[in-house]
């Protein structure tokens, strides 16, 4: 699979590896956070999915094509895709309140999960086979877009 979107294409360090967990062919990575969900919690002092996908973001942006290596190069396609939108929310805001409240309301809008109507990226992950996969996405933060 190949997905259009110029420049250095960065892929995730995390590959697939058995015993990590997938809900619709979206790996649940470790993520540094202090909320319980369904993603495995990962040490202060690592690098995880998010952490990549901030520090690629900027090379990220430019790419036109990107070979996808593993689930977590679709995941980092995603979160690229979703730091671009929460960025654009950003641009208005004033304050440090503002940019907060808006990041917030992102936070919190409706979230269509794969095969649901208004997901972004149609073919990027497989659709929810059941409600509680569906519940599982929603739990690890895959947001609308």
């Amino acid at each position: 699979m190949c997905i259009v979107l110029s420049g250095v294409v960065y892929h995730s360090s995390f590959v697939d590896e058995e015993g990590i967990s997938k809900a619709c062919g979206c790996p649940l990575l470790p993520l540094k956070s202090h909320i319980r969900g369904p993603a495995p919690v990962s040490e202060q002092d690592t690098t995880d999915i998010v952490d990549e996908a901030i520090t690629f973001f900027r090379a990220n942006v430019f790419f036109k094509n990107f070979d996808i290596k593993s689930s977590s190069d679709k995941l980092l396609i995603y979160l690229t895709l979703y730091i671009n939108i929460a960025l654009k929310r950003l641009e208005g805001c004033r304050t440090l309140a503002e940019g907060t409240k808006a990041i917030i309301n992102l936070g919190l809008e409706n979230v269509p999960v794969p095969g649901e109507a208004g997901f972004p990226f149609p073919g990027l992950f497989s659709p929810a086979q059941s409600q509680k996969e569906a519940d599982t996405l929603h739990l690890y933060g895959l947001k609308p877009l």
